[in-house]
């Protein structure tokens, strides 16, 4: 039995209705490398099966202190059915990269039952009509609860279903699994009672969850301040959400850092996504005049070796609002911008860890590395030939970058409400443009804008108004708790 931390059980006490802190990785595997050609979904079944021991993660589940006096607890769950939590599926013909974007985006929705493990697997077939991908292409889907894991350090699925080798190894024995009986609601008291005399301050943890809303509402409500930055984005989010994704050569974002002297291939991949982001709200007239703030990570020392390259357990420096360059319309200007503020942001991280928006607009976005492996995985012998995730977002930041290097790919997958954006697709194009103007400037192909920045008044690109029609603008938010931008149903 272990204890969550407050930052675990912090994801815990954020989900509402609407607002849910789920993590889905979405996975694809080439079964024709498999021995034999075919993968059956049974197979799977028992490779999941035979790898359950080597994470606490699969069979644990949350044990709530009654009214909420400690933090919750994880306990193994006596009840465990491994068939309530891998399912099987298939998409109908002609089966997609649309189809299965919208799919993976509802089940990512959905909540986690919290009195099971906090975990599903989703084996999704039918991927025959999205491109570049082998015939008999399967997916994984696997929906965690933030909760659950470290998404700074590593990722325990990939780790413990995966392996570095084609040709699986023989079957692991199953380990005898005998849980341990979960605490009753007393002894749950008299442990919170003792954590209560160590740190009498806890006594008021329910009360202080509550205060952020109370106070957003009581500003709300008496002094409202509008938002001198508010985009569509920084808006309270509907239940629904949104993903797609757009796949890329490493070596070619090397090219990119290359355009300013020291950037990193981090400062290129936040360079590409503040683009993409500039020219969606340019191509809907909803670009402000400001500069608008990210949150983004940050390379900090570890054991005094600089880590400015991504990579799994690099970015245990977490995340600081850094201004985006989303006013800025010289691509090179603004690599250098970013790189410039991402060093700032990494100097006072190492000297002062605070909030990481503190001093700067609220940010209206958040670009998250995922750690995955870099180099390929099996499972049971079907090769891995794409890794990205579906991200939670929040109320008041409607928009997250999910970031995967894998394979000499880099994949920049952004999340959503399909309620502030109705047009995903759209979006990943406006990224796919960022991205080509930088390569076209890094290949010496394209002049240099003439004008280093752009006001929000200026006139939309040809592309950028293709791309939008479908959204409406939106009110600015106000400050504490923005409004909704969706219509109502």
């Amino acid at each position: 039995m272990r204890q969550l931390s407050e930052q675990e059980a912090s994801f815990l006490y954020a989900d509402t209705v609407q607002v849910n802190a789920n993590v889905t990785f979405v996975q694809i595997y080439d079964q024709s490398t498999v021995p034999g050609g075919t993968l059956r979904f049974k197979t799977i079944l028992a490779h999941i099966e035979s790898r359950l021991h080597r994470s606490p993660v699969f069979r644990n589940r949350l044990l709530r202190v009654p009214a909420e006096l400690d933090e919750p607890y994880w306990v193994e769950d006596e009840n465990f059915d491994l068939e309530y939590h891998v399912r099987h599926i298939a998409l109908p013909k002609p089966g997609d990269w649309r189809q299965f974007c919208i799919q993976a985006s509802r089940i990512h929705a959905r909540a986690l039952d919290l009195h099971r493990p906090l975990w599903e697997i989703y084996v999704i077939e039918g991927l025959d009509s999205i491109t570049d991908l082998p015939p008999g292409s399967f997916a994984l889907l696997t929906k965690t609860h933030h909760a659950a894991i470290d998404m700074q350090s590593r990722n325990e699925f990939v780790d413990a279903l995966n392996d570095t080798t084609r040709r699986p190894k023989k079957p692991e024995p199953p380990e005898p699994w005998f849980p341990e009986p979960a605490p009753g609601a007393m002894a749950l008291l008299c442990r919170a009672g003792v954590h209560l005399l160590r740190a009498p301050g806890r006594l008021a943890n329910p009360l202080r969850r509550a205060v952020p809303r109370l106070r957003a509402f009581a500003r709300d409500l008496l002094q409202p301040e509008p938002a001198l930055t508010a985009t569509r984005f920084n808006a309270v989010v509907s239940p629904h959400r949104v993903f797609d994704t757009r796949r890329f050569q490493r070596a070619e974002f090397e090219r990119i850092r290359r355009l300013v002297p020291g950037a990193t291939l981090l400062d290129a991949v936040l360079a590409v996504c503040a683009g993409g982001l500039r020219c969606y709200l340019q191509g809907h007239g909803e670009l402000p005049q400001a500069d608008l703030t990210a949150l983004v990570p940050v390379a900090v020392d570890i054991g005094g070796a600089r880590h400015d390259e991504p990579g799994p357990g690099h970015w245990r420096g977490g995340s600081r609002g850094v201004l985006f360059g989303t006013a800025i319309a010289d691509p090179v200007q603004r690599l250098a911008h970013i790189h410039a503020q991402r060093l700032a942001a990494a100097a006072a991280a190492a000297h002062a860890p605070a909030d990481p928006s503190q001093r700067l607009p609220q940010p209206c976005c958040t670009v998250t590395w995922v750690p995955v492996p870099s180099r390929p995985v099996y499972l049971h012998g079907a090769r891995m030939t794409y890794v990205s995730a579906i991200l939670p977002i929040a109320d008041g930041m409607g928009l997250v970058f999910a970031v995967t290097a894998y394979d000499d790919l880099i994949v920049v997958s952004p999340s959503s409400c399909r309620e502030l954006m109705p047009d995903p697709l759209a979006f990943t194009q406006c990224v796919r443009d960022s991205f080509q103007a930088f390569l076209a400037l890094a290949s010496g192909d394209a002049p240099r804008p003439s004008s280093p920045r752009a006001s929000a008044a200026g006139r939309p690109s040809p592309t950028a108004r293709g791309a939008g029609t479908a959204a409406r603008r939106p009110r600015p938010a106000t400050g504490g708790r923005p409004r909704s931008t969706a219509p109502r149903r």
